[in-house]
C-alpha cells in the first residue's frame, strides 16, 4: 500500500467509525499526537475518540506529499458530533508519519481546540 493509499484509508475507516481498521493501519506502536487527547498509542487514542463520537464527517480538501520522504498531510473539515448530540466543525490537517512498511508511525493532529475542548470537557463532566 502506498502512502496515498494509505491516508485514502485512514480518512475512509475514521469517517466509517470503523476503529479496528483505523488502528490496522498503524503500526504496533504506532501513537497519535491530538491536542485535546494528548499523546497517545494508537489504540488508546482511537478508542476514547469513538466512546465520545456518535459521527464524523470528513470533507477532504487535499493530501500533500513531499518527495524522498514517508511524511504525508492530510487536509480536511471534520463535522463531529459527539455522544452529547453536540456537533463542532473544524479544519485539520494530519501529519502521518510513515515507517518503511507504510504503516503509520505517528499521526500528529492540528486543528483549533477553542469550541472541541469545551464541548469534549463538558461530555466527560456527564459521564463523571
Amino acid at each position: 500500500m502506498n502512502k496515498t493509499l494509505v491516508a485514502n484509508k485512514y480518512l475512509e475507516h475514521l469517517e466509517n467509525g470503523d476503529i479496528k481498521k483505523v488502528i490496522d493501519l498503524f503500526h504496533e506502536n504506532g501513537i497519535v499526537d491530538s491536542p485535546i487527547y494528548g499523546i497517545k498509542k494508537a489504540d488508546f487514542f482511537y478508542r476514547e475518540l469513538n466512546n465520545d463520537t456518535s459521527n464524523s464527517k470528513l470533507h477532504l480538501q487535499g493530501i500533500f506529499e513531499q518527495n524522498n520522504s514517508n511524511n504525508i498531510a492530510l487536509y480536511f473539515t471534520y463535522e463531529w458530533t459527539l455522544k452529547s448530540n453536540k456537533i463542532v466543525e473544524f479544519d485539520v490537517v494530519d501529519i502521518i508519519e510513515l515507517d518503511p512498511d507504510n504503516k503509520i508511525k505517528k499521526l500528529k493532529i492540528i486543528y483549533d481546540t477553542v469550541v472541541a475542548r469545551k464541548l469534549v470537557n463538558e461530555l466527560n463532566e456527564q459521564n463523571e
